[in-house]
C-alpha cells in the first residue's frame, strides 16, 4: 500500500492523528502554489492585451530608411537651417525620408583630436560620415594622413565654383575637402566703449598691443576654438615669428580672459566687458544685426588678414556614403548656398537662424537683393597682398596652440603682472622681446609638428618644461613649480590619498 493511501486511511480512522495535519499541510502548500501559477498566467494574459491595446493605438513609427552621422564644431543655427533643408532636398533627390545625427565633442581643435584618436582604435572607419566646419586647417591635417574620402561633385556645381578665394584654395586638388562658406578674421569693437575711454577704432592686430589697452582685450582659447586659433596663426604669417610673437605676447597681455567659445568673444565686446575683440567675421555680423552698426564695428586689417574656407569632407569608412554625398550636393547647391547669407523669413533663406555667413558661389551676390542678405560685401571682389600658406599652418597647429597656452593663458598671472609693471614703469618697448622669446624656432616648430608632437609621452614633458621656463621668464622663481604642474601634483596627491583609503577599507574587509 502506497504512503499516500496509508495517510488517507489514518486521517479517516483518527481525525486528530499527525497523518491528518501533514496532509492539510501539504494540501495548503499544493493550493497556493497552484494559486501562484493561475495568478502569473493571468497577470501575462493582462500584460500581453495591455501590448496589444498600446500597439493599436499609437501611430506607426515613421521609418526614416535613410542616416546621416555628421561631426560639426557648428552652432546650433547652422545645424537646424542645414538638416531642414536638406530633408526637403533629399526628399526631392531620392524619394525617401532621411534622419541627422549632429555629433558635438568641441571646438574645431577638440574635433581634429577626436576625430584621430577615433581613427586610431577603428582605422576602417569610425562610423560618422561627414566633418562639417572647423575651418581649412583641420581638413589639410586629416587629409595628410588619409582620414577623408575623395568625392568630385557633378560638373553643375564644380562650373559654378571658383578655385581660390583671397588667393586661398576652395578645395582640395583630390576632392577630399570642399569650403562649403568663407570666413574672414579680424577684430570686433565696440564704439561707445571707445568713445568712453578716448580710445581709436583698430586698424592692425598691432593696435591691440598698446598699453593703453591693457585689459581691454578679449580673445578665446585656441586649444578649444578653431575660430580663436586662426588670427594668431595670421600674425604669424604676416609679421613673422619673432616680430609675430612679441604682438601675440603683447596682446595675450592685454587680455581680460580667454574665453572657451569663439563666440563668447563678441558677446564680452557688445556688453562692455571688452572694447576690442578677435573674432571670425560671422560671430561679430551677429552682434552687429543684433544691437547695431552704431554700437559695434568689424574691421578686417587690410594686408595682414584672410578670407578663407570653412570646409566639409567625407571621411574615411562613411557608413552612409550615398546620403553623404547627396548631403554634399545639397551644401553646393543654390538651395545650400542661400541659407549662409540671406535674412530670416527671405524666399530660399533660413526659417529660423539667420547665419551670416558668405556663398562660396560668386553668381549667387549678383543674383539676390541685397535688402535680403546679411553680409555687406562680395569675398571675391576683396583682395590682398598677404599670401597664408595653408601647409604651414596645418603642420604646426597643435604646437602653436600648445605654446600660446603654456607661455599666454597658463601662465596669463605672471605674464599680466610682468606687462603691469613694464607699463608702470614705461619699458614695454625694452621688456617686450625678452617676454616674446619661444623656446623654438619657425622651423623648429614645423618640424616638431608633422614629427615628434604626436608622441604624447615627448609632448607632456615638453609642455611641464616649457611651463618652467614660462614661469622663470615672466619673473617667478626658477626653482617654484609653475600653477600647471601644481595642479597636476596636488590632482595626483588626492588620487593617492583616495586610492590607499579605498586600498585599506577592502583589506579592512577582506581581513573580517
Amino acid at each position: 500500500m502506497s504512503s499516500y493511501c496509508q495517510q488517507i486511511i489514518l486521517m479517516i480512522l483518527s481525525p486528530d492523528s499527525p497523518a491528518k495535519y501533514r496532509y492539510r499541510r501539504n494540501a495548503a502548500a499544493e493550493f497556493r502554489r497552484a494559486s501562484s501559477l493561475t495568478h502569473k498566467a493571468n497577470t501575462m494574459r493582462a500584460f500581453f492585451w495591455l501590448f496589444l491595446l498600446i500597439t493599436f493605438l499609437l501611430p506607426a513609427p515613421v521609418d526614416a530608411a535613410d542616416r546621416l552621422v555628421i561631426i560639426t564644431p557648428h552652432w546650433e543655427g547652422i545645424r537646424y537651417e542645414f538638416a531642414d533643408g536638406f530633408e526637403v532636398f533629399y526628399q526631392r533627390e531620392t524619394g525617401r525620408e532621411v534622419a541627422i545625427e549632429w555629433m558635438d565633442v568641441g571646438g574645431s581643435s577638440e574635433v581634429l583630436r577626436f576625430i584621430k584618436s577615433e581613427f586610431k582604435n577603428k582605422p576602417e572607419g569610425i562610423d560618422v560620415d561627414l566633418l562639417f566646419g572647423g575651418g581649412s586647417d583641420p581638413y589639410l591635417e586629416l587629409s595628410r594622413v588619409d582620414l577623408l574620402e575623395s568625392y568630385v561633385l557633378p560638373d553643375s556645381i564644380m562650373s559654378r565654383l571658383p578655385e581660390s578665394v583671397g588667393g586661398y584654395p576652395l578645395y582640395d586638388d583630390d576632392f577630399k575637402w570642399y569650403g562649403a562658406t568663407i570666413a574672414g578674421f579680424g577684430i570686433v569693437y565696440n564704439k561707445h566703449v571707445l568713445n568712453i575711454l578716448d580710445l581709436p577704432e583698430p586698424s592692425t592686430w598691432d593696435d591691440l598691443t598698446q598699453p593703453g589697452k591693457f585689459t581691454w582685450i578679449g580673445s578665446a582659447d585656441p586649444r578649444k576654438s578653431g575660430s580663436a586659433h586662426m588670427p594668431f596663426e595670421i600674425i604669424l604669417q604676416a609679421y613673422g615669428w619673432e616680430r609675430g610673437w612679441q604682438i601675440i605676447t603683447a596682446l595675450g597681455a592685454n587680455t581680460r580672459n580667454f574665453a572657451n567659445a569663439g563666440s563668447q568673444v563678441p558677446k564680452d565686446v557688445t556688453t562692455g566687458e571688452v572694447a576690442y575683440g578677435m573674432s571670425i567675421d560671422f560671430y561679430a555680423w551677429a552682434q552687429i544685426n543684433e544691437v547695431g552698426a552704431d554700437m559695434i564695428g568689424f574691421s578686417l586689417p587690410d594686408n595682414l588678414t584672410i578670407v578663407n574656407p570653412d570646409a566639409i569632407a567625407m571621411l574615411k569608412g562613411s557608413p552612409n556614403p550615398e546620403v553623404a554625398r547627396s548631403f554634399l550636393r545639397f551644401v553646393f547647391s543654390p538651395y545650400g548656398q542661400r541659407l549662409w547669407m540671406m535674412n530670416v523669413g527671405t524666399p530660399g533663406g533660413p526659417t529660423k537662424f539667420q547665419l551670416n555667413r558668405f556663398s562660396v558661389l560668386p553668381d549667387l551676390y549678383d543674383s539676390v537683393d541685397p535688402k535680403n542678405t546679411s553680409v555687406t560685401f562680395n569675398p571675391f571682389e576683396w583682395s590682398s597682398n598677404f599670401v597664408y600658406d595653408a601647409e604651414k599652418g596645418s603642420a604646426r597647429w597643435g604646437i602653436l596652440n600648445d605654446l600660446i597656452g603654456t607661455f599666454i593663458i597658463d601662465a596669463h598671472q605672471q605674464l599680466r603682472a610682468a606687462w603691469k609693471k613694464a607699463i608702470e614703469s614705461e619699458t614695454t618697448n625694452e621688456i617686450l622681446p625678452a617676454l616674446a622669446v619661444m623656446p623654438v624656432t619657425e622651423e623648429e616648430a614645423s618640424v616638431l609638428g608633422r614629427e615628434k608632437w604626436r608622441d604624447q609621452t615627448y609632448r607632456n614633458s615638453t609642455l611641464l618644461e616649457w611651463g618652467r621656463l614660462a614661469n622663470k621668464k615672466y619673473g617667478g622663481n626658477a626653482d617654484q613649480l609653475p600653477m600647471t604642474d601644481k595642479i597636476v601634483l596636488l590632482g595626483s596627491l588626492i588620487f593617492g590619498c583616495v586610492m590607499t583609503g579605498y586600498l585599506w577599507r577592502l583589506n579592512r574587509k577582506g581581513a573580517k
